[in-house]
C-alpha cells in the first residue's frame, strides 16, 4: 500500500493525514484548569476533525492519542485519559457507524485495561465494513516499540522455518507492523508549536510531508486543517526523484 518511491513526482491530494494531537494539557493550564479538562476538550476536537475529513479529500486519518512514553505522567492523568478513550468509543460508536467511518487502533494493547481492550475490539468489528473514512487511533503506541515487536515476530518466523531471511522485503516488513495493510501517511501534522516527531510512525512517515502549527490541539479547527491541506497540495513530492 506504500507509494512507489521511484515515482518522479506526486501532486495528488493528501489521502492519508496523520496528526500528533499535542497541547491539550497546556491549553488547560493556560486557563488555570486541570490538564484533564484540556484532554476532554481535545476529544471534542477529534469529533470535529473526523467529521470534516472526508470533505477535505482525506480517506485515511491517523491520530496519535497516547504514546508508550505517556505512562510517565501522573496516575491521575493516565487514568483520566483512559476514561476519556473509553467514553469516546462508547459515545461515538453509533455516529461513526452511521457516517461510514471505519475505526482501528494501533499500539501494544496488552498494558491497557481489559475492558478498554474489549471496547476497542468491539468498535473495530462493528465498523469493519465501512470505508468513507478510515480512522486509526494510536494508543500505547511508540514507533521504536512497533519496529521492535515486528522484528521479534520476524525472528520467530525465521526460527520456526516459516520465513527465509532472503525473502524479507520492505513490503514484507511493513506488513508485520501495526499498520500492516494501511497506506503510508502523505502528511503528518503536529499541533502546539513543538517540532518533534515524538516516535510517531518513523517507518511509515519516511517520505511524508510535515507541517508544524503553533495552534494547541483543542483550538485546531477544520478550517485550519483545510488550509494545511491546501498548502500540501502545492508541494512537489519527488520521493528521491527529479521534477520534470
Amino acid at each position: 500500500m506504500s507509494k512507489d518511491l521511484h515515482s518522479d513526482i506526486d501532486l495528488r491530494p493528501a489521502d492519508h493525514v496523520a496528526i500528533i494531537m499535542d497541547g491539550n494539557g497546556r491549553w488547560a493550564t493556560n486557563r488555570g484548569w486541570p490538564r484533564l479538562v484540556g484532554h476532554r476538550r481535545g476529544a471534542e476536537r477529534v469529533r470535529e476533525i473526523v467529521r470534516a475529513s472526508p470533505d477535505l479529500g482525506i480517506r485515511w486519518l491517523t491520530l496519535y492519542a497516547f504514546s508508550t512514553e505517556n505512562w510517565k505522567r501522573s496516575t491521575e492523568e493516565v487514568l483520566g485519559l483512559m476514561a476519556i478513550f473509553a467514553r469516546y468509543i462508547e459515545r461515538e460508536a453509533d455516529r461513526l457507524a452511521a457516517e461510514g467511518v471505519r475505526m482501528r487502533f494501533i499500539g501494544e494493547r496488552g498494558r491497557l485495561d481489559p475492558k478498554l481492550q474489549r471496547m476497542m475490539a468491539g468498535i473495530e468489528a462493528r465498523t469493519a465494513g465501512f470505508d468513507r473514512l478510515n480512522l486509526t487511533v494510536a494508543i500505547n503506541y511508540g514507533g521504536r516499540d512497533e519496529i521492535l515487536r515486528a522484528t521479534r515476530r520476524i525472528a520467530e518466523e525465521v526460527a520456526q522455518g516459516h520465513l527465509d531471511p532472503a525473502d524479507l522485503t520492505v513490503a514484507a516488513f511493513a506488513d508485520r507492523l501495526d499498520t500492516g495493510g494501511l497506506p503510508d501517511p502523505d502528511l503528518v501534522i503536529r499541533t502546539s508549536g513543538e517540532t518533534r516527531t515524538s516516535n510517531f510512525l518513523p517507518w511509515q512517515a519516511a517520505y511524508a510531508e510535515y507541517e508544524f502549527t503553533e495552534t494547541l490541539w483543542p483550538d485546531f479547527t477544520a478550517d485550519e486543517l483545510g488550509a494545511i491541506i491546501a498548502r500540501y497540495s502545492n508541494r512537489e513530492r519527488r520521493f528521491g526523484g527529479v521534477a520534470r
